[in-house]
């Protein structure tokens, strides 16, 4: 068995409103085996399409590559717009070494409440999954079980948004699709897809996660 422990601490600025909450990165960024073109940092993987779809949305003009000032691109980023990254999987198991969310055993979780807490101007979860099984969602709500705390639902519509209540705050999650290449199937099923493809047939699954993150990470959501 492989012990895939997260490589990074939690990234939240003091004046952090909104958490980027995903699981693990690739074994290899735990085993320090990076490739060309990945980042030593949250979502640094060059198959991922966090950074690419951010990079896009802001006009960043990111560096894909494994040097410091890459890193720095990135935490100035999360900085400038008071964004933070808590993966809520702090280590697991796997009996084959990939990404597969499916392939973690014995999975230990952080303390995210105790992180929003601790951070009390966040606000908003923004999930790089669902509630598909060992997705970042999932996760979520077995924590918040825990503290038997529940999610009530606030949209059911993609990407589905929840809410609890955590003292006198109201959190709102919102479950993004996975920046991910596994995800394009998903992406490819769904009716507003679709019509947007029928409308335009240029229009691929990175447009609709960048039509989709954009409105998330662009304003703030009007809490209740």
């Amino acid at each position: 068995m492989f012990l895939h422990q997260h490589p990074y601490k939690p990234f939240i600025p003091e004046q952090a409103t909104k958490l980027i909450v995903g699981t693990l990165p690739p074994p290899r960024f735990s085993k320090g085996l990076l490739l060309e073109r990945d980042v030593n940092f949250c979502y640094g993987s060059r198959d991922g399409q966090l950074w690419p779809i951010l990079d896009h949305i802001f006009q960043l003009d990111l560096k894909y590559e494994t040097t410091e000032t890459a890193i720095l691109q990135r935490k100035e980023f999360l900085n400038k717009n008071n964004i933070g990254i808590c993966d809520i999987v702090e280590s697991c198991l796997r009996q084959k070494i990939d990404a597969s969310d499916l392939g973690m055993e014995n999975v230990k979780l952080r303390n995210l409440i105790a992180h929003i807490k601790k951070n009390k101007l966040v606000h908003t979860l923004l999930f790089t999954g669902g509630n598909s099984k060992n997705g970042p969602e999932y996760f979520f709500r077995k924590h918040l079980k825990e503290y038997n705390f529940k999610l009530e639902t606030v949209s059911n519509e993609v990407p589905r948004i929840h809410q609890f209540k955590l003292g006198n705050r109201i959190i709102k999650t919102i479950s993004l699709t996975a920046p991910s290449g596994a995800a394009n199937r998903a992406v490819g099923s769904y009716p507003q897809f679709k019509l947007l493809k029928q409308k335009d047939s240029d229009f691929n699954t990175f447009d609709f996660r960048i039509m989709q993150y954009r409105k998330f990470f662009k304003r703030e959501l009007a809490l209740p």
